[in-house]
């Protein structure tokens, strides 16, 4: 992965449900809102090492969850799958329009297109 913000952003948009409410505010103030320790530990009235406790217990259980369901690297195993689909429909496409000009052939490649579209949105 790119690096470990962008990590753990992945792991939280994936399992986040799955931590406890204190978890994913903490995580979410951590991570996302970019405070510290420190501050979210004053603005909740506890010790910095009782949030970063909170947050480690948060990164383990996400980590874990993917650990056991390898969902996010299924997900970019996919996306990688899709651009290349993406890829030969395009070169099809292309020869079709060079070399044949089959109505057919076109309306079939707009529509894998389309499809490819749909999915990359999910």
């Amino acid at each position: 992965m790119k690096s470990q913000a962008y990590r753990m952003a992945l792991l939280f948009d994936f399992y986040g449900d799955m931590l406890t409410d204190r978890q994913k505010e903490f995580y979410d103030l951590y991570y996302n809102e970019d405070l510290s320790l420190s501050e979210i530990a004053e603005n909740y009235g506890i010790s910095r090492q009782g949030v970063r406790d909170v947050i480690v217990r948060a990164e383990a259980a996400l980590t874990e969850l993917e650990d056991k369901t390898g969902i996010i690297r299924r997900f970019h195993v996919m996306q990688d799958q899709l651009k290349g689909i993406q890829a030969d429909v395009d070169a099809i496409a292309a020869r079709n329009a060079q070399l044949y000009q089959d109505n057919e052939l076109e309306a079939l490649t707009n529509r894998i297109g389309s499809v490819l579209d749909k999915l990359k949105q999910e």
